[in-house]
């Protein structure tokens, strides 16, 4: 059996790694989980949704994301629950877990984590450059069997109605919290964690962070460092252990090494992981120039 190590990610199912840590060993959880959007589930292929973001905008009749389904919150639910489950387990009492999702499925990722023991405590927002991805139904309208002066009068009519998706400026963050082992101050005395820092910047932390993206990722949804360095530094202190079972490209280790925390990563994917390693290599090489 592998020997989990900090400071290591690795190349494996999140559960399976999940499953090798120590009860109550770590001090934070951030992920950044699959949002069950369209061929972003529990079978998702880095190669499918390659392809799906090159294809021009629509996907099955809908914009790419707005395919709805139903059962789309039901899934994200279910695959989340056994990881909420270990993710308490190994989670100190008291401590902070920051899960990103996706904005009109949140309520479902927030259920697997509530319905685990978690404390639903808040709900952050990362602020970020978007796109609109409404679309016109013209190309809709052209398709009908009808004559094209009607097809002109629908679209006419239809002008500057698209469908229903506002442009999303926000990605939300689920803030859980393991619940603490009587007040606050005897929980931070014997495990170190449940408490926020404030003093790290000129304002008081708000729940709204603005933080432009990353350029150059090679990651379908990369998040920024700065922002995972900021979640850092109001939930954990130097040397804690962070945990993150979708590490991706390995944006939280990076940001662990810049901040002086420690990290355990999973990621499924082994193109991710090496990408994961390769920027982590590239960083370390920086340093001892």
């Amino acid at each position: 059996m592998v020997t989990i190590k900090v400071n290591k990610i690795y190349n494996m199912d999140c559960l399976e790694g999940l499953q090798r840590i120590k009860n109550e060993s770590i001090d934070c959880i951030i992920i950044d989980p699959p949002y069950f959007i369209d061929k972003m589930g529990d079978g998702w292929s880095k190669n499918n949704l390659e392809k799906s973001k090159s294809k021009a905008g629509v996907v099955g009749g809908l914009p790419v994301g707005m395919k709805f389904d139903n059962k789309q919150g039901e899934r994200l639910e279910e695959f989340m629950t056994p990881i909420a489950s270990e993710l308490f387990r190994v989670l100190k009492k008291g401590g902070f877990c920051l899960t990103f999702s996706q904005a009109r499925l949140s309520n479902r990722m927030g259920n697997a984590f509530e319905n685990n023991g978690f404390e639903i405590r808040d709900l952050l927002f990362w602020k970020r450059r978007s796109q609109p991805k409404a679309f016109s139904q013209d190309h809709f309208v052209r398709k009908m069997a009808i004559s094209e002066e009607e097809k002109n009068r629908i679209i006419k009519e239809l002008d500057n109605r698209k469908t229903p998706q506002l442009m999303q400026e926000i990605e939300p963050i689920i803030m859980c919290q393991k619940p603490r082992d009587g007040t606050y101050v005897n929980n931070w005395l014997k495990y170190g964690v449940g408490l926020i820092n404030v003093d790290f910047q000129d304002k008081f932390p708000s729940t709204i962070m603005e933080f432009n993206r990353d350029e150059n990722i090679e990651h379908i949804t990369p998040k920024p460092v700065k922002l995972i360095e900021h979640l850092l530094k109001i939930f954990t202190k130097e040397h804690d252990v962070i945990l993150d079972c979708f590490m991706g490209s390995g944006t939280t280790a990076i940001a662990c090494i810049n901040t002086g925390r420690n990290y355990i990563g999973f990621e499924l994917d082994k193109g991710y992981c090496d990408i994961a390693n390769e920027r982590i290599d590239k960083i370390f090489n920086e340093h001892n120039k």
